[in-house]
């Protein structure tokens, strides 16, 4: 999972409010070249979505915005491959540990990261990154906690996107500008853009 989201680069985050746009949006997402998505369950269609992609064996499918063990149990079910906290919430990282699913709690100060630290967890979402300081603050974590690896989401957007990948700590990041619902060749064109910023 770690080795094919650091191929990847970009998670698109997405809340969609009709399931019925999971299979139109992963078309597009896939022909811009990049085959994951990040499902919020911010919406009540969010599982519906998941379950909508869970047999696409190409497509990087995961859930996010993940409150509760419950919850994470739920979208796991539903199809997710990988769990997205906004924070972190030790009970939601043990039930994916003991499930072997990979998760990334949301972390935002060093007491975030040491509580990290003790569950064990060297991947996490550093959330809402450019409110927390951005590109700086995660150097500024580099020092300490040279170990830690970082999924940056937050106001991530293309004139900054490649500030966030050219930091050895950063694995990929998360982002929601190229994803335009309801209007799928502007979001192959985003995601297109998005993938030559990258390469």
């Amino acid at each position: 999972m770690i080795d094919r989201l650091q191929a990847l680069q970009l998670i698109p985050v997405v809340a969609l409010e009709r399931a019925a746009d999971a299979e139109p949006l992963a078309d597009a997402l896939c022909a811009g070249g990049l085959p994951c998505a990040e499902i919020t369950l911010r919406t009540e269609a969010a599982l519906d979505s998941l379950r909508a992609l869970a047999g696409r064996e190409e497509f990087l499918l995961g859930a996010g915005t993940v409150h509760s063990a419950e919850q994470a149990a739920a979208a796991v079910d539903a199809g997710a491959q990988f769990v997205v906290t906004p924070g972190f919430n030790p009970r939601t990282v043990m039930w994916c540990q003991e499930n072997q699913v990979p998760v990334f709690p949301g972390i935002a100060t060093p007491t975030d990261l040491e509580l990290a630290l003790e569950y064990g967890v060297e991947t996490v979402k550093f959330f809402p990154a450019e409110t927390l300081g951005g590109v700086n603050t995660l150097k500024a974590f580099s020092g300490p906690y040279g170990q830690m690896r970082f999924i940056p989401t937050g106001g991530i957007h293309a004139g900054n996107l490649v500030d966030y990948l050219t930091l050895p700590s950063v694995l990929a990041c998360g982002g929601s500008w190229m994803v335009k619902a309801g209007d799928w060749s502007e979001t192959t064109r985003l995601t297109t853009e998005a993938m030559k910023l990258m390469n």
